[in-house]
């Protein structure tokens, strides 16, 4: 088994006897570090649902923080639920690369159409595409259930819950975020606030960086 696997099965491990989801983030954190001889390097995603905010993290360090807009109806991974699924997902694909911002799509494909921010009557995905695929069971059927990171012609409603399930962003934050990570990159979606999760990680990445 190799150091990735055998980290991801000690998270596993401690994630069974956890009662915090601040605890498991920081032990995700961990089990990525593990598993790379350029830990340094690596970057991950946290989504907070209480506070509405996405953040990058690279080695436990809050590189830039953006308002995001998840479900209106809610948590959880149902189908048809429209809920916004909690917990470890990565990014399997990421769509859109280049595109102009306001760019329209369906179906993932562009249209063609480009959309201004607010546009009157008009709900699209625009700009980018970052598709995700769910890491435990309380998060499987997110890929089937089309969750994405992705812009919104609505940016008004960026701060609040307001989507069907996805995490919306402005189409200009959207795009930094898409040029900041590439595909495999860890996404943690938590329900509570932000600082309590990066202190966590913070906390969990000093002591790891410690002499024996």
């Amino acid at each position: 088994m190799g150091s990735w696997a055998l980290a991801w099965e000690r998270l596993r491990g401690h994630c069974m006897i956890s009662k915090t989801p601040l605890l498991t983030l920081a032990l995700v954190y961990a089990a990525i570090s593990f598993g790379s001889p350029s830990a340094q390097a690596d970057t991950s995603v946290v989504v907070s649902v209480r506070d509405q905010q996405l953040t990058i993290v690279k080695d436990g360090t809050r590189l830039a923080t953006f308002p995001v807009s998840t479900s209106k109806f809610g948590l959880g991974d149902r189908p048809r639920s429209y809920g916004t699924p909690l917990g470890t997902m990565q990014i399997a694909e990421k769509i859109g690369n280049g595109a102009p911002i306001g760019s329209v799509f369906k179906h993932r494909q562009r249209t063609g159409e480009i959309l201004r921010p607010n546009a009157p009557g008009r709900d699209p995905i625009v700009t980018r595409i970052l598709w995700l695929r769910g890491l435990e069971s309380k998060n499987s059927q997110a890929y089937a259930r089309n969750i994405y990171i992705h812009g919104t012609a609505e940016e008004r409603k960026i701060g609040r819950p307001a989507s069907y399930g996805c995490i919306r962003m402005r189409s200009k934050d959207v795009v930094r975020v898409f040029d900041s990570v590439p595909v495999g990159t860890r996404v943690e979606v938590i329900n509570a606030p932000l600082r309590n999760a990066l202190r966590e990680i913070v906390g969990e990445t000093r002591t790891d960086g410690r002499a024996g």
